[in-house]
């Protein structure tokens, strides 16, 4: 299952009422930003999205699971699973419709190059994953580890962070983060 981000943008920025250009002035950035992210002409990183919503303001869980089917489901086939990833990254939630979701479960595939952008992520929590396959490096504040399968991480979602994968085959990991933050 994979999103629109561009649709559901331009949908919620109508919802609100809002032009372009008050969410560009809302959010702090460019008018042409707006425009290129609905026409999914770019595809932002998760911290420019965020910053994005935060003009509407919305949350990013709420942009991503809102209007789905809410029902108290249990267990999640492969194909059930939305991607909450940007750029080449994937990052497939598990739960998108428990309600309340109190944690992120995600898996998330890294393809050789792919990374989380260049601005840092912060937010609200703790986080927590671990390398199932290839090689990953985190950055965490001034610290840097290249993590490689079976290694693991967890810290203060607080602090700024960054994922790369710097090898040249797929890393694929595991995490979580409480509270849910996509």
């Amino acid at each position: 299952m994979s999103l629109d981000v561009g649709a559901r943008l331009k949908a919620v920025r109508k919802k609100g009422g809002l032009s372009q250009r008050e969410l560009a002035k809302r959010a702090g950035v460019t008018n042409s930003t707006i425009s290129l992210i609905e026409q999914n002409r770019v595809s932002p990183s998760v911290s420019s999205l965020k910053k994005v919503l935060d003009g509407v303001p919305m949350s990013l869980q709420a942009f991503f699971v809102e209007e789905m089917p809410a029902q108290q489901q249990v267990f999640y086939k492969s194909n059930e699973l939305p991607d909450m990833g940007s750029g080449k990254v994937a990052m497939r939630l598990v739960g998108y419709n428990y309600d309340p979701r109190n944690l992120s479960l995600l898996h998330e595939t890294y393809p050789p190059g792919a990374d989380t952008g260049v601005d840092m992520l912060l937010h609200e929590g703790e986080e927590a994953g671990i390398v199932i396959s290839g090689c990953l490096e985190v950055t965490v504040s001034e610290q840097v580890e290249i993590l490689h399968a079976g290694d693991g991480y967890y810290f203060s979602s607080s602090q700024p962070h960054r994922f790369r994968n710097l090898g040249d085959q797929p890393c694929v990991l595991v995490s979580a983060n409480n509270p849910a933050s996509v």
